[in-house]
This record gives C-alpha cells, sequence and structure tokens, in this order.
C-alpha cells in the first residue's frame, strides 16, 4: 500500500484532517503518541485496527510535511487602536 492509501483525507471524516486508512485515527494522534514515547508495538497493541505500515505511513508523511521549502512567518493582526496609532 502506497502512502496515498494509508493517509487519507476526506471533509466527512475527522473534519478534513489527516486519517490512517479513513479509520478516524488522526495521523495528529499517532505522532502525538509517539513523540510521548510509545513506541509502535505499544500503539498497535492499543489500538488494534491499525498496522506496522500505517505507523511506518504516518512518520513518512510527517516527513513530507517538514521537507517545505519556505516557511510563511505568521503574524498576528494588531489590535484597531494599535493599528491606528501606526497609520497616524
Amino acid at each position: 500500500m502506497s502512502l496515498s492509501t494509508r493517509i487519507t483525507i476526506d471533509p466527512q471524516i475527522c473534519h478534513g484532517k489527516p486519517c490512517i486508512r479513513g479509520l478516524r485515527y488522526p495521523v495528529e494522534n499517532i505522532l502525538e503518541l509517539l513523540s510521548s514515547g510509545m513506541g509502535i508495538e505499544e500503539i498497535l497493541a492499543d489500538y488494534e485496527d491499525l498496522e506496522e505500515a500505517d505507523i511506518l505511513a504516518v512518520l513518512a508523511f510527517a516527513t513530507h510535511l517538514a521537507q517545505v521549502k519556505t516557511f510563511v512567518e505568521l503574524i498576528s493582526i494588531a489590535p484597531i487602536k494599535t493599528r491606528q496609532a501606526l497609520v497616524q
């Protein structure tokens, strides 16, 4: 199975967040489990619907996201009073 069949995005499932095979397991949740120190075998024991290839696909998906070529700085919009002061 390829990455595109393991990680799915469907507006009707989990509000369109990337999920594992449409099973309502968001990629972000599995990444949180891994980053908290859980191992692949522990995750598979807790989530019997998942396969090792699913967890590896989550990691591959995260790798692709991290390989962006350009980062856009996010700026907050200044409150109206501050913006008015800047215009004057």
